[in-house]
This record gives C-alpha cells, sequence and structure tokens, in this order.
C-alpha cells in the first residue's frame, strides 16, 4: 500500500510539472522561437523578459511606423508617444502568454485591432 501510495504522489507530481509547463504561445513566436522560453526569458523562467529581450527581435522605431496616426493624433501612438516617447517598456502592454489591457487604456480608448484582450 505504501509503495502504491508512492508510485501516485510521483505521478501526479509529475502531471502537475507538466501541466505547468504546458503554456499558450502566440503563433508568430512559436515560428520564430520554438519552445526556447529562454530566448525571451533572459531573465529567469519566472521573471518577465527585459525590454532588450525583446528588442533583439522588434526594432522600436519600425514599430514607431507602423502605430503611427495622423498628424493630428500623432501623440496617440503607442511606440510614440507623448508621455513616454520610444521610452514605455514593452511588458506594460504586450504580454505573451495571457492577454493583458495595455496601460494607455486606462485613460485612453485607442483601438488596435491586433491588440485584443
Amino acid at each position: 500500500m505504501k509503495k502504491l501510495n508512492i508510485v501516485l504522489a510521483l505521478v501526479f507530481g509529475a502531471l502537475v510539472s507538466l501541466s505547468a509547463q504546458a503554456v499558450d504561445q502566440r503563433d508568430y513566436h512559436k515560428d520564430v522561437i520554438g519552445k526556447d522560453c529562454k530566448a525571451c526569458h533572459d531573465q529567469g523562467l519566472k521573471q518577465f523578459p527585459s525590454d532588450e529581450a525583446c528588442l533583439q527581435c522588434h526594432d522600436v522605431d519600425d514599430l514607431a511606423k507602423q502605430t503611427a496616426r495622423s498628424e493630428e493624433d500623432k501623440w496617440q501612438n503607442p511606440h510614440n508617444n507623448l508621455h513616454y516617447g520610444k521610452e514605455l517598456p514593452c511588458q506594460e502592454c504586450h504580454a505573451e502568454h495571457k492577454a493583458k489591457k495595455p496601460m494607455c487604456n486606462n485613460c485612453h480608448t485607442f483601438k488596435f485591432d491586433k491588440h485584443q484582450e
């Protein structure tokens, strides 16, 4: 009976461990990074990626151009805005494994099709 309890505990522990590692990953990152979590999690797996990790693949100037608005709304660009310029930390708006409400939506009502909760 004692051996059975030990075996059951080990099996249960293994299942819990596997489920903790099964995380959602965006398709475009999965295609490029695969399952190499440390490619982004440069500060450890339990920490958010640093901006430097994001900027290895993403160029903030290109992002600012892609999200640019009309001259009238030019400061409503999340990657080059009135409050932070191009210095807003990536993790304030972006999350990989779970949808996140952008920080700016606390005061502004931006509509970005590719960034939904």
